[in-house]
């Protein structure tokens, strides 16, 4: 059966590529600088790896990615080609409008696990203690068995960790799941939530007064909320 929409639009054409579920999850993955399929997939927690194989290959063979072995390694690593990076623009301008205008959150869509992803990715190594930190966040609230995890920082890299790492805790957050996220995403305003106590800290005093500075919160933060509904009224 034809899955494509029988137009010669470009539009048309465009869509039957990108428009299948998860497809541009995936693209933005590539964009954020993924490019083995265990960080691709680390990235989408919640997508099979089985599925995940199935849009690689079909972004393969419509030419926006191509499969790179490793020199002396048996495995591979994906990277955009020329018109996979011009996607770029439009996968940000596709979550701005997102951050404006998508639906509301529901208690399904807070998923920790791409949290903790999201997270490893915006904290800023150059104001943080030299040598390693290791930080456990703690949520009440979540919809899956997964209610905490752990970023380990060391010298400029973050490693994310769904399991103990075994490390010894500097700094513990403790939070609703939801409300962190709406602090996450800008809807919330992080010193507010800390000195209110709804988001709490636990560990040495300079490290519970620097961690804002820290955590940059989420790219689209700055992108007010235009839809009526829930998440505007916290912005207000």
């Amino acid at each position: 059966m034809n899955k494509g929409y029988g137009q010669y639009c470009p539009l048309a054409l465009a869509a039957e590529i990108l428009s299948q579920r998860w497809t541009i999850l995936v693209i933005s993955r590539l964009i954020d600088g993924c490019t083995r399929f265990n960080e691709i997939h680390r990235g989408l927690p919640r997508m099979s790896p089985t599925l995940l194989t199935k849009r690689l290959a079909e972004l393969e063979n419509a030419g926006l990615v191509k499969r790179q072995k490793e020199r002396g390694r048996d495995r591979y690593r994906y990277l955009l080609t020329p018109s996979g990076e011009e996607l770029e623009e439009i996968v940000m301008q596709m979550a701005v409008w997102g951050q404006r205008w998508a639906r509301d959150m529901t208690t399904d869509d807070l998923d920790p696990a791409f949290l903790a992803w999201s997270m490893h990715l915006r904290l800023d190594t150059s104001v943080m203690p030299p040598g390693q930190t290791v930080m456990e966040f703690r949520f009440s609230g979540s919809p899956e068995q997964l209610d905490r995890f752990w970023l380990v920082k060391q010298a400029d890299t973050v490693q994310m960790c769904l399991r103990d790492p075994g490390l010894e805790v500097d700094l513990l957050v403790r939070a609703d799941l939801r409300r962190f996220i709406e602090t996450w995403r800008g809807f919330r305003n992080l010193r507010k939530e800390i000195r209110s106590g709804r988001i709490k800290l636990a560990g040495p005093k300079e490290l519970k007064n620097s961690f804002p500075h820290w955590l940059q919160l989420s790219t689209l933060a700055p992108y007010k909320r235009q839809r009526s509904g829930r998440e505007r009224r916290l912005v207000r």
